[in-house]
């Protein structure tokens, strides 16, 4: 007689694994981090290596310092040190990236547990501690390759202002990445591309992005703004796609993501229109992983036959 092999739940058995899942988000980044490069020039991709490689080796000393089996492995170290690096500035100092890369993977993940205990996405906290440290370096654009006026002197950096700031670009312009912004987040066909491959890979769901995305353009209608020029604009489309979306990090089902994505649109317009701070993405996701827990709390559908406590 074969013995039985036990287990606690779940049962069910996938042929989806974490490392397949971060290769797919690394296969849809690609288009928008090489396109980056070309249109901002070779010191962005330094950004992304630079982002990319400390946030690996980060991850390799706190596997061997905390005495834990490396996990580089599994790709997620990479993941984050790619989406941090596409929310950056194209001319930032190396060294300021090194740092985001930093906090992202020793305080934000490992120091939590690592991958799938963090509370909030790693790459996104690390751009708000770098905001908050470097204002100037994180605030600081240049205008693409083909822009006219192109600003290429890094005295002169200073003086571009990006879209949601300047209502002055068009929206082919916004749609083809011909505007100054973070490395990553300015070419919004490649990122619904990306999206539209994580769709069909079945990676991420559509609740999410498309109800953040819709939020922030029925706010700004009934407001008076251009849904589609803040759509466009900006880092929504990016932080919707590839940060919104995290696994750790958000709801884990339909009715969750929803409301999150809602919530995050909400906050987002909030901080655009009514805020200092020109964008909002950031801060918004950010404030809905907080949130995560009571949001599966009240959306988890309950057992049959459960009853509450009297």
């Amino acid at each position: 007689m074969e013995k039985l092999s036990v287990s606690h739940s779940p049962h069910i058995q996938h042929e989806d694994s974490s490392k397949g899942i971060m290769i797919d988000v690394i296969i849809a980044l690609l288009p928008a981090a090489i396109a980056g490069c070309i249109l901002f020039g070779w010191y962005a991709a330094l950004v992304i290596l630079t982002s990319v490689v400390t946030a690996v080796l980060a991850e390799y000393v706190c596997c061997k310092v905390m005495k834990r089996p490396n996990s580089i492995g599994d790709f997620s170290a990479a993941v984050t040190g790619l989406i941090l690096a596409l929310n950056l500035p194209p001319e930032l100092p190396l060294w300021m990236a090194a740092i985001g890369s930093i906090v992202a993977i020793v305080v934000v993940k490992m120091m939590f547990g690592g991958l799938g205990h963090n509370f909030a996405n790693p790459a996104i906290t690390a751009r708000i501690v770098l905001l908050v440290s470097f204002p100037a370096a994180m605030t600081s654009w240049i205008n693409p390759l083909g822009l006219e006026n192109a600003v290429t002197s890094a005295t002169d950096v200073n003086t571009v202002a990006t879209p949601l700031a300047n209502d002055s670009y068009t929206y082919g312009q916004l749609f083809m990445g011909q505007v100054p912004g973070c490395i990553g987040e300015t070419f919004s066909l490649l990122i619904i591309l990306g999206a539209l491959y994580l769709i069909a890979r079945r990676v991420i769901s559509l609740v999410t992005p498309l109800s953040m995305v819709a939020t922030v353009a029925l706010i700004s209608f009934i407001f008076g703004e251009d849904p589609l020029y803040m759509i466009l604009s900006g880092g929504l489309l990016f932080g919707a796609v590839f940060m919104a979306t995290d696994y750790v990090t958000s709801p884990i089902n339909w009715k969750g993501k929803l409301i999150f994505g809602i919530g995050c649109g909400l906050i987002t317009f909030v901080i655009r229109h009514f805020g200092y701070l020109p964008e909002g993405v950031s801060y918004a996701i950010l404030l809905m992983n907080l949130f995560v827990p009571f949001i599966n709390k009240i959306t988890t559908p309950k057992p049959f036959g459960w009853e509450a406590a009297k």
